[in-house]
């Protein structure tokens, strides 16, 4: 058997285990000048979008409802109308900045539909180029991650912020 040594992984196993409260409520509460840490990319009225920390591909974001609710329907017309908002930048910005060949779009809802947070709704945005599921993913099943979070969010966060302000 070979190993990979992916000491960040252990982040995310240990916080699994003993996690309380909601992540995504803990990101979003913070200050403006903490919201880089959580890697939050925007903070609106009522959703937000955040790099998914532990990501499929890189440049996986999340949008999100600021309120904690944990169905679907119970969003009203207002945050529903912002989520979307914010999805459509977020795929003018997966475009731009990732140049993907495509994105993956979508709710988990429930843990039998592979939600890992049941408890407050997120919208995934997964940019996929062709050939993304490559002989490491397939034989190993052992996903590589080639680009800093951090450095991928500056690079980011200025793109967004023109989108945004365009739409």
């Amino acid at each position: 058997m070979k190993l990979l040594w992916a000491p960040w992984r252990s982040q995310y196993v240990e916080k699994v285990n003993e996690q309380e409260g909601c992540f995504l409520c803990e990101a979003v509460s913070q200050p403006e000048e903490k919201l880089r840490d959580y890697l939050i990319l925007h903070r609106g009225k009522r959703a937000f979008v955040i790099f998914n920390k532990f990501p499929y591909n890189p440049g996986h974001l999340m949008v999100a409802p600021i309120d904690h609710i944990g169905d679907y329907l119970l969003l009203d017309q207002e945050t529903a109308l912002e989520i979307h908002r914010l999805t459509r930048v977020c795929i003018q910005l997966i475009r731009e900045v990732m140049k993907s060949h495509g994105i993956n779009v979508g709710y988990n809802l429930g843990r039998a539909a592979g939600a890992g947070l049941e408890s407050h709704i997120h919208l995934h945005l997964v940019p996929r180029w062709f050939g993304d599921t490559n002989f490491m993913q397939t034989l190993a099943d052992i996903k590589v991650i080639s680009q800093d979070l951090y450095e991928l969010y500056d690079r980011m966060k200025p793109v967004f912020k023109r989108l945004f302000d365009a739409s």
